[in-house]
């Protein structure tokens, strides 16, 4: 099982509403929680935080792309690649000693914020 969650769950934006970073850290902890009851059972439980994507949601990042891009320290915006390498990792074996791990893919932006 794969929760996605955001960037804003795990670091403070200022510019986000209080609400949505709320529900996004709200999500990660039941992550923990599921993943120690449901492993037992050989499901593993993590999620994704992602960053900057374009998206109906997003649409700074959607119509600013450019301009967003250099607070970012890969230079971009996230783009669908991204998220799919994350949750095949995340889906596959190879991911299976993840447990309850949240993994961000933001291009380091998280590590940049003030």
């Amino acid at each position: 099982m794969i929760n996605i969650a955001s960037i804003d769950g795990v670091s403070v934006n200022s510019q986000e509403p209080c609400s949505y970073a709320a529900s996004k850290a709200g999500l990660i902890h039941p992550t923990r929680r599921m993943a120690l009851r449901l492993v037992k059972v050989g499901i593993v439980v993590s999620a994704i935080a992602p960053g900057s994507y374009a998206s109906d949601l997003n649409r700074l990042a959607r119509d600013h792309r450019d301009e967003l891009a250099h607070a970012i320290p890969a230079g971009r915006n996230g783009i669908e690649d991204d998220m799919a390498g994350a949750s095949i990792y995340l889906a596959s074996r190879a991911g299976d000693h993840g447990v309850g791990s949240t993994l961000v893919v933001d291009g380091g932006a998280t590590l940049a914020r003030v």
